[in-house]
Protein backbone atom coordinates (compact mmCIF):
# COMPACT_ATOMS: atom_id res chain seq x y z
CA UNK A 1 0.00 0.00 0.00
CA UNK A 2 1.58 3.00 -1.24
CA UNK A 3 1.37 6.74 1.07
CA UNK A 4 -0.83 8.86 -0.47
CA UNK A 5 0.05 12.45 -1.20
CA UNK A 6 -2.17 13.58 1.90
CA UNK A 7 -3.76 11.67 4.73
CA UNK A 8 -5.76 14.62 5.37
CA UNK A 9 -7.39 17.09 2.91
CA UNK A 10 -8.01 20.63 2.98
CA UNK A 11 -11.36 20.19 4.75
CA UNK A 12 -9.91 18.01 7.94
CA UNK A 13 -11.29 14.72 6.64
CA UNK A 14 -9.14 11.65 6.72
CA UNK A 15 -8.95 9.01 4.05
CA UNK A 16 -11.81 7.29 4.61
CA UNK A 17 -13.52 10.50 4.80
CA UNK A 18 -14.15 10.47 8.52
CA UNK A 19 -13.84 13.58 10.87
CA UNK A 20 -10.59 13.55 13.48
CA UNK A 21 -12.79 12.46 16.15
CA UNK A 22 -15.22 9.60 14.52
CA UNK A 23 -15.12 6.01 15.28
CA UNK A 24 -15.05 3.59 12.21
CA UNK A 25 -18.60 1.81 11.65
CA UNK A 26 -18.30 -0.58 14.85
CA UNK A 27 -20.41 -4.23 15.07
CA UNK A 28 -20.66 -6.22 18.45
CA UNK A 29 -22.09 -9.84 18.73
CA UNK A 30 -21.92 -12.42 21.79
CA UNK A 31 -21.88 -15.80 21.79
CA UNK A 32 -21.11 -16.49 18.40
CA UNK A 33 -19.57 -19.72 19.34
CA UNK A 34 -21.27 -22.80 20.43
CA UNK A 35 -17.97 -24.47 21.83
CA UNK A 36 -16.74 -21.69 24.13
CA UNK A 37 -17.66 -20.64 27.39
CA UNK A 38 -18.37 -17.15 26.03
CA UNK A 39 -17.91 -15.81 22.93
CA UNK A 40 -17.67 -12.10 21.02
CA UNK A 41 -17.33 -10.81 17.54
CA UNK A 42 -16.38 -7.29 16.96
CA UNK A 43 -15.55 -5.09 13.82
CA UNK A 44 -13.76 -1.94 13.94
CA UNK A 45 -14.12 -0.65 10.12
CA UNK A 46 -11.97 -3.30 8.28
CA UNK A 47 -10.40 -4.79 11.22
CA UNK A 48 -12.29 -8.43 12.29
CA UNK A 49 -11.94 -10.02 15.51
CA UNK A 50 -13.37 -13.39 17.54
CA UNK A 51 -12.40 -13.55 21.01
CA UNK A 52 -13.30 -16.92 22.87
CA UNK A 53 -13.72 -18.04 26.69
CA UNK A 54 -12.68 -21.39 28.27
CA UNK A 55 -13.21 -22.13 31.53
CA UNK A 56 -12.89 -21.65 34.43
CA UNK A 57 -11.27 -24.93 34.67
CA UNK A 58 -8.71 -26.80 36.43
CA UNK A 59 -5.68 -25.90 35.68
CA UNK A 60 -3.42 -28.14 33.64
CA UNK A 61 -0.41 -28.91 33.80
CA UNK A 62 -1.76 -28.81 38.10
CA UNK A 63 1.64 -27.94 39.29
CA UNK A 64 0.89 -24.46 37.18
CA UNK A 65 -2.51 -24.04 39.68
CA UNK A 66 -2.24 -21.39 41.95
CA UNK A 67 -3.89 -21.55 45.37
CA UNK A 68 -5.47 -18.09 45.71
CA UNK A 69 -6.46 -17.48 42.59
CA UNK A 70 -6.89 -18.74 38.78
CA UNK A 71 -4.75 -18.10 36.16
CA UNK A 72 -5.32 -16.21 33.24
CA UNK A 73 -3.83 -17.26 29.96
CA UNK A 74 -4.01 -14.94 27.11
CA UNK A 75 -3.19 -15.93 23.27
CA UNK A 76 -3.45 -13.08 20.97
CA UNK A 77 -3.46 -14.12 17.13
CA UNK A 78 -3.30 -12.91 13.44
CA UNK A 79 -4.48 -15.35 11.22
CA UNK A 80 -2.00 -16.03 8.12
CA UNK A 81 -5.06 -14.23 5.96
CA UNK A 82 -5.66 -11.20 7.97
CA UNK A 83 -3.14 -9.13 6.34
CA UNK A 84 -1.99 -8.19 2.67
CA UNK A 85 1.54 -10.19 2.57
CA UNK A 86 0.90 -13.99 3.75
CA UNK A 87 1.23 -13.84 7.45
CA UNK A 88 3.56 -17.28 8.44
CA UNK A 89 1.93 -20.04 10.75
CA UNK A 90 3.19 -19.85 14.37
CA UNK A 91 3.31 -17.01 16.90
CA UNK A 92 5.68 -14.10 16.10
CA UNK A 93 7.32 -12.01 18.54
CA UNK A 94 4.43 -9.52 18.19
CA UNK A 95 1.74 -11.26 19.27
CA UNK A 96 3.63 -12.91 22.08
CA UNK A 97 4.09 -9.07 23.17
CA UNK A 98 0.67 -8.29 22.57
CA UNK A 99 -0.83 -11.56 24.51
CA UNK A 100 1.01 -10.15 27.54
CA UNK A 101 -0.30 -6.78 27.24
CA UNK A 102 -3.49 -7.96 26.77
CA UNK A 103 -3.69 -10.23 29.69
CA UNK A 104 -2.04 -7.48 31.86
CA UNK A 105 -4.64 -5.09 31.05
CA UNK A 106 -7.95 -7.83 31.75
CA UNK A 107 -6.80 -9.19 34.62
CA UNK A 108 -6.93 -5.74 36.58
CA UNK A 109 -10.72 -6.02 36.21
CA UNK A 110 -11.36 -9.74 36.63
CA UNK A 111 -11.87 -11.40 40.02
CA UNK A 112 -9.65 -13.95 39.98
CA UNK A 113 -9.31 -14.75 43.37
CA UNK A 114 -12.92 -16.29 43.62
CA UNK A 115 -11.51 -19.10 41.11
CA UNK A 116 -8.66 -20.36 42.84
CA UNK A 117 -6.53 -23.48 41.67
CA UNK A 118 -8.51 -22.72 38.10
CA UNK A 119 -7.18 -21.46 35.05
CA UNK A 120 -9.02 -19.47 32.42
CA UNK A 121 -8.52 -19.27 28.91
CA UNK A 122 -8.66 -16.28 26.64
CA UNK A 123 -8.39 -16.91 22.75
CA UNK A 124 -7.78 -13.60 20.11
CA UNK A 125 -7.88 -14.71 16.41
CA UNK A 126 -7.59 -11.23 14.34
CA UNK A 127 -9.72 -12.35 10.94
CA UNK A 128 -8.67 -9.05 9.48
CA UNK A 129 -6.46 -6.75 10.07
CA UNK A 130 -6.54 -2.88 8.70
CA UNK A 131 -5.08 -1.44 12.04
CA UNK A 132 -6.27 -1.35 16.19
CA UNK A 133 -6.20 -4.53 16.04
CA UNK A 134 -4.67 -4.91 19.60
CA UNK A 135 -7.45 -2.27 21.02
CA UNK A 136 -10.27 -4.18 18.88
CA UNK A 137 -8.99 -7.48 20.26
CA UNK A 138 -8.94 -6.49 23.99
CA UNK A 139 -12.39 -5.17 23.66
CA UNK A 140 -13.88 -8.90 21.98
CA UNK A 141 -12.28 -10.41 24.74
CA UNK A 142 -13.46 -8.50 27.52
CA UNK A 143 -16.56 -8.99 26.40
CA UNK A 144 -16.17 -12.43 25.78
CA UNK A 145 -15.22 -13.27 29.18
CA UNK A 146 -18.76 -11.06 30.17
CA UNK A 147 -20.64 -13.93 28.04
CA UNK A 148 -18.71 -16.83 30.01
CA UNK A 149 -19.96 -15.49 33.23
CA UNK A 150 -17.14 -14.12 34.57
CA UNK A 151 -17.36 -11.89 37.52
CA UNK A 152 -15.50 -8.69 36.75
CA UNK A 153 -15.15 -5.37 37.77
CA UNK A 154 -16.07 -3.70 34.41
CA UNK A 155 -15.66 -4.40 30.57
CA UNK A 156 -12.51 -3.27 29.29
CA UNK A 157 -13.01 -0.61 25.88
CA UNK A 158 -9.72 0.44 24.02
CA UNK A 159 -8.88 2.51 20.67
CA UNK A 160 -6.05 4.46 19.40
CA UNK A 161 -5.25 7.85 19.15
CA UNK A 162 -2.79 8.69 16.43
CA UNK A 163 -1.22 12.04 14.82
CA UNK A 164 -1.76 12.50 11.22
CA UNK A 165 -0.28 15.54 9.14
CA UNK A 166 -0.09 16.75 12.27
CA UNK A 167 -3.13 16.36 13.65
CA UNK A 168 -4.26 13.82 16.14
CA UNK A 169 -7.02 11.68 15.29
CA UNK A 170 -9.36 8.84 16.68
CA UNK A 171 -9.49 5.25 16.14
CA UNK A 172 -6.67 4.55 13.36
CA UNK A 173 -6.78 2.62 10.05
CA UNK A 174 -4.32 0.48 8.56
CA UNK A 175 -2.94 3.13 6.69
CA UNK A 176 -3.29 5.94 8.85
CA UNK A 177 -1.22 3.75 11.37
CA UNK A 178 1.56 2.81 8.70
CA UNK A 179 2.22 6.48 7.27
CA UNK A 180 1.61 8.26 10.72
CA UNK A 181 3.65 10.03 13.03
CA UNK A 182 2.54 8.81 16.34
CA UNK A 183 0.19 5.89 17.31
CA UNK A 184 -1.12 5.96 20.81
CA UNK A 185 -3.38 2.66 22.13
CA UNK A 186 -5.54 3.16 25.65
CA UNK A 187 -7.86 0.73 27.04
CA UNK A 188 -9.75 1.78 30.19
CA UNK A 189 -12.13 0.26 32.53
CA UNK A 190 -14.95 3.21 32.23
CA UNK A 191 -16.71 2.48 35.28
CA UNK A 192 -13.92 3.66 37.60
CA UNK A 193 -12.04 5.96 34.85
CA UNK A 194 -9.06 3.93 34.95
CA UNK A 195 -6.75 3.44 32.38
CA UNK A 196 -5.24 -0.19 32.10
CA UNK A 197 -3.07 -0.35 29.24
CA UNK A 198 -1.31 2.85 27.45
CA UNK A 199 1.50 2.37 25.16
CA UNK A 200 2.95 5.30 22.75
CA UNK A 201 4.62 4.35 19.75
CA UNK A 202 6.30 7.65 17.56
CA UNK A 203 6.44 11.09 19.65
CA UNK A 204 4.30 13.79 20.89
CA UNK A 205 4.61 17.06 22.58
CA UNK A 206 2.94 16.94 26.49
CA UNK A 207 0.33 19.06 25.28
CA UNK A 208 -0.53 16.65 22.50
CA UNK A 209 -0.70 13.89 24.46
CA UNK A 210 -2.90 15.33 26.13
CA UNK A 211 -5.47 16.29 24.07
CA UNK A 212 -4.87 12.52 22.61
CA UNK A 213 -5.71 10.92 26.14
CA UNK A 214 -9.29 13.04 25.72
CA UNK A 215 -9.67 12.10 22.67
CA UNK A 216 -9.23 8.91 23.74
CA UNK A 217 -11.80 8.72 26.73
CA UNK A 218 -14.16 10.20 24.01
CA UNK A 219 -14.01 6.94 21.98
CA UNK A 220 -14.08 4.78 25.07
CA UNK A 221 -17.19 6.19 26.24
CA UNK A 222 -18.89 5.41 22.82
CA UNK A 223 -17.27 1.75 22.54
CA UNK A 224 -18.54 1.11 26.31
CA UNK A 225 -22.26 2.25 25.51
CA UNK A 226 -21.47 -0.57 22.40
CA UNK A 227 -20.04 -3.07 24.20
CA UNK A 228 -23.53 -2.68 27.09
CA UNK A 229 -25.59 -2.61 24.27
CA UNK A 230 -24.29 -5.91 22.91
CA UNK A 231 -24.73 -7.95 26.29
CA UNK A 232 -28.12 -6.48 26.94
CA UNK A 233 -29.40 -7.83 23.40
CA UNK A 234 -28.41 -11.13 24.31
CA UNK A 235 -28.93 -11.38 27.70
CA UNK A 236 -32.18 -9.87 27.64
CA UNK A 237 -33.67 -11.99 25.22
CA UNK A 238 -33.00 -15.33 27.27
CA UNK A 239 -36.30 -16.63 28.16
CA UNK A 240 -37.41 -16.82 31.87
CA UNK A 241 -36.70 -20.07 34.12
CA UNK A 242 -39.85 -22.16 34.90
CA UNK A 243 -41.02 -22.40 38.01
Amino acid sequence: MEKPERLIDENGRRVDGRKFDELRPVKMEIGVLDKSDGSAYVEFGGTKVIAAVFGPREAHPRHLALPDRAILNCRYHMTSFSVEERKPLGMTRREIELSKVIREALETVTFLEEFPRASIDVYIEVIQADGGTRTTGLTAASLALADAGIPMADLVAAVAVGKVDGQLVLDLCDIEDKYGEADMPVAMAPRFNSIVLLQLNGRMTPEEFRKGLALAQKGISEIYRLQREALKKKFSSVPPMES
